[in-house]
């Protein structure tokens, strides 16, 4: 016995059913009345049973009947819920959309443009995973995100093979204990960080890389007095006056619970670029599609005072 039914199949029975006729449930399927038994008679040759017992008034169901009524109904509904579901998916009103990210973009650059998102579409699940530089790219390669918000430039990892629009850049800042000689400045250098102390980020972060960068064409080094890698850390060791540091201008909140002061560094003015990435020619789904340019779409304010938004323009390997 095969029952492999089509959901045509089971909306023909339901309307049978329910209209109490052959003649009734024509006239509501808008169908001719011969073509609605054929389609009941062979529903009942799959199942095996009678669903009808048909008389001169009316067709009453049979206990199989009631029984599949009952299955087709729930069936038909789900069916019809689902299609629902995925019409919601095809004009980004529901779904997933996973973004790998920097802890210092999920914490200060991301939060608005998801509240804004998420008010246009309150039934899409946004996923922020964040991670060191070198995790987030790869998780946009391995296709397990959708695609990053990440720090791109020639001192980190090359993204040759992906699409990079840039959205934001934000610059490096000295920062220091209140009452450092640095206070009575309105610029530093990063020269002038070769007397100190300094307390200098893990190898493994992009931030460490745009030092060493920035370092080398200062032609100045610090004394590395301790290493961590977790940016409260960092600031929690500066505040101890172990020694000053050095943050992009969009970690700058996350330090300030540890009171500390700041002033840009010059010669050479030093800027993180970043951008939205990902893997040219992977297709996103419509929701994905819809966070993607609102973040390339991003403007005014939310930024710190050393972050800005770029302005808007293609760049190679952009579609």
């Amino acid at each position: 016995m095969r029952m492999d039914l089509t959901v045509q199949q089971l909306r023909v029975v339901l309307a049978v059913h329910d209209a109490g006729s052959f003649t009734a449930a024509a006239e509501s399927m808008l169908q001719a009345q011969s073509s609605l038994s054929r389609t009941v008679l062979e529903v009942e040759r799959r199942l095996g049973v009678a669903l009808f017992e048909r008389t001169t008034r009316r067709l009453e169901p049979t206990a199989e009947g009631r029984e599949f009524v009952a299955i087709a109904r729930s069936t038909v509904a789900m069916f019809e819920a689902n299609l629902r579901h995925f019409a919601g998916f095809l004009d980004g009103r529901r779904g997933r959309v996973r973004v790998a990210t920097l802890p210092s973009l999920a914490a200060i650059l991301l939060p608005g443009i998801v509240s804004a998102y998420q008010r246009q579409h309150a039934s899409v699940e946004v996923s922020i995973e964040d991670a060191l530089a070198v995790e987030v790219l790869e998780r946009v390669r391995a296709g397990t995100v959708d695609f990053a918000v990440t720090v791109v430039s020639a001192t980190t990892e090359p993204v040759d093979d992906l699409v990079v629009t840039p959205v934001a850049t934000d610059r490096f800042c000295c920062v220091f204990p209140p009452g450092h000689r640095f206070s009575a400045s309105a610029e530093i250098t990063w020269s002038d960080l070769a007397t100190e102390a300094f307390i200098a980020f893990d190898r493994t972060t992009s931030i460490r890389q745009h030092l060493d960068h920035a370092f080398a064409e200062s032609g100045a080094r610090p004394r590395d007095a301790i290493e961590a890698r977790n940016i409260s850390a960092v600031a929690g060791l500066v505040a101890a006056g172990l020694g000053v540091s050095a943050v992009p201008g969009l970690v700058l909140p996350l330090v300030e619970f540890a009171g500390l002061d700041h002033r840009p560094l010059v010669a050479p003015r030093t800027e993180r670029r970043i951008a939205v990435v990902r893997v040219p020619h992977r297709p996103l789904s419509p929701a994905a599609v819809a966070f993607h340019d609102s973040i390339i779409g991003a403007r005014g304010s939310g930024l710190p005072p050393q972050a800005s938004w770029v302005r808007r323009r293609r760049t190679r390997g952009e579609e």
